[in-house]
């Protein structure tokens, strides 16, 4: 048989033989060396590489906890990672992501839902490109820096309501809100005609569904410190402005849960079109209000339904609920409402339409951590001793005077007092010894995360600052002494993120830090320091300050870890006049930023 002849072209390539093949891996290897070893793609590949470890947490939860291991050591020379660019607002627990796959009911997925620790990423998380320290206080009420959070979708939908503006390389803001455009200044003085403003009669304020907080910010100036918050939504940063604009603020949801607030805490709480379906669900909604409301205190509603058109039966509803837990229609001014709480319990049990009742003899009105709503009345006979407005001290007399509630502690008024003494030493020491930020421009927004009865922050009252006092949910109830005594807090596990934007506090301060992850019955860790000083770091601003008080060891451990979270520490002896085995740690955030795409 003959062979066929095709032109060169059209002829069959070769097969590579092995040699061919092992020749081609050689060189690429070395390629991929020289590209490794000698230019930027090595360091870029192995950051990368790093980083994928730190982030994939579903992945391989047991190299995470090696990870936490190594770094409790400190057996893990580099800083931990930095989580990627689009965190830089990250919040654990109110993750859209995550709560949108949830139930709708009650708004049951605006709550936060943390996510187990396994499946957090162990990073740090960064500053948004441009950030700058904020604004100081009091200039801060009324413009912040754009790049800290370039979210201009409230300047663009609500600003001709003066709730916010851009200027340049500010927002602005004017004061107004959706219920009051022409300034929160002018609607708090016609709330003035109405209910004690100003006089010392009431201090502490519950602002739901806050917007950016200008209400709460401009009642500072009349001496009423107001706890204002929303819920992340699509308006996006609501609270974050108002934090960076030095007003208290806190992320929340009012869904199926308790606030987390005691019994009796508010002197004031204020609704500006919070749209909140308070005779919704058998009145559950009111019914939360009036049990963190102090009795005698007042309740105003600005906006739906009050006299709002098409809305005549919820308006009557609301009027029919306040009734029946005999509340008293003080004023109805336009679409306001402003309402007075009886100082006890008289009222019911009534027969009413709404079948309102008073809450078993059994129920504990101050427990309020994942505690569901209850569709009762709190007993105001459950608490012991005068504590309605109008019966105890005034501001800020009320700061110093033992509270009745101090009394259900064993030796609470002696306790009391020998705080509110040994914390006037300890922040003179930290001004005077220490030369911390404390009383300077530096220092707005501050956060007590172990606050037992608020002395730290009673020791701050002469300085410009506010302070967030956290009393940790396993620990005893004493957060209800706080509000008497006219400041503000609330309840809190530190094994799970806190319900804040990223940089929110200027100084954060916590005694005894390893009582906070400890179960109060075994004393067998519940989690780990790591988690907790990264999610100090993620609340913490630039340039922040942290300041830890516990024992020598506790101390030790702190400083190993401080190093991975990048934080300039010191370790310091306690003040001469106190007694114990405590160290004092400070430490500064450093202020780092990723770096930009093009390196």
């Amino acid at each position: 048989m003959g062979h066929l002849n095709l032109p060169a072209s059209k002829r069959i390539p070769r097969n590579w033989r092995l040699l061919d093949l092992v020749s081609a891996a050689f060189f690429g290897i070395v390629i991929l060396f020289f590209l490794l070893v000698f230019t930027p793609l090595g360091d870029s590949m192995a950051a990368s590489g790093r980083q994928a470890l730190l982030l994939s947490t579903n992945a391989d939860p047991k190299q995470r906890h090696r990870l936490v291991a190594l770094v409790e050591q400190g057996q893990h020379q580099q800083p931990i990672e930095a989580c990627p660019a689009d965190a830089v607002d990250h919040m654990p627990c109110e993750d859209p992501r995550r709560n949108s796959q949830l139930s709708r009911e009650m708004n049951f997925y605006r709550e936060r839902h943390c996510p187990p620790p396994e499946e957090t990423p162990l990073c740090l998380i960064p500053p948004p490109d441009g950030y700058k320290i904020p604004v100081p206080w009091p200039e801060s009420l009324e413009k912040i820096w754009h790049s800290n959070m370039p979210h201009n979708k409230i300047a663009e939908r609500k600003g001709h309501q003066g709730w916010m503006m851009l200027d340049g390389p500010h927002f602005i803001f004017p004061g107004g809100g959706t219920m009051f455009p022409d300034g929160a200044i002018q609607y708090i003085e016609k709330l003035g005609q109405y209910i004690p403003i100003g006089d010392g009669v009431l201090r502490t304020a519950l602002d739901m569904g806050c917007g950016v907080a200008s209400f709460g910010g401009y009642l500072l100036s009349k001496d009423i410190i107001a706890m204002s918050f929303a819920p992340r939504d699509s308006h996006k940063s609501q609270i974050q402005f108002a934090l960076e604009r030095g007003i208290p603020a806190f992320s929340l949801m009012l869904g199926t849960r308790r606030l987390p607030f005691p019994a009796f805490s508010f002197d004031l709480v204020h609704c500006s079109r919070c749209l909140i379906p308070f005779t919704a669900y058998n009145a559950t909604y009111f019914l939360e209000v009036d049990r963190v409301l102090r009795p005698g205190g007042y309740l105003v509603i600005s906006g739906p339904p009050v006299q709002w058109a098409n809305q005549d039966k919820e308006w009557a509803d609301l009027q029919g609920v306040a009734r029946a837990l005999c509340y008293d229609l003080i004023a109805v001014d336009g679409n306001t409402a402003v309402w007075k709480k009886p100082a006890g319990d008289s009222c019911l049990p009534n027969q009413n339409e709404y079948g309102l009742e008073l809450c078993d003899e059994s129920d504990d009105s101050n427990d309020a951590w994942y505690v569901k709503l209850k569709k009762c009345m709190s007993r105001t006979s459950s608490v012991k001793g005068e504590y309605a407005v109008g019966m105890i001290p005034k501001w800020p007399a009320r700061l110093t005077k033992p509270p009745a509630r101090a009394t259900l502690m064993r030796n609470g008024v002696d306790v009391f007092e020998a705080d509110t003494r040994r914390w006037a030493r300890r922040v003179a020491y930290y001004k005077n010894s220490l030369h911390l930020k404390l009383g300077t421009s530096a220092v707005r927004n501050i956060m007590d995360m172990n606050a037992l009865f608020g002395g730290f922050a009673a020791a701050l009252k002469s300085d410009p600052v506010w302070v967030m006092n956290v009393v940790p949910s396993r620990k005893p109830s004493t957060l209800p002494v706080i509000y008497d005594r006219g400041l503000i807090g609330l309840y809190h596990d530190w094994c799970e993120p806190f319900s804040t934007y990223p940089r929110s506090y200027d100084f954060i301060h916590v005694t005894g830090i390893e009582s906070l992850i400890k179960h109060p019955s075994t004393g067998k860790n519940r989690c780990n320091l790591v988690d907790l000083l990264v999610e100090m770091d993620r609340i913490l601003r630039p340039e922040g300050t942290v300041v830890i008080r516990d024992s020598p060891e506790v101390i030790d451990k702190i400083g190993r870890i401080a190093h991975n979270v990048r934080w300039t520490a010191s370790i310091h002896e306690k003040e001469p006049e106190s007694h114990g085995r405590e160290k004092v740690f400070v430490a500064t955030k450093n202020f780092w930023k990723l770096p930009s795409a093009s390196n």
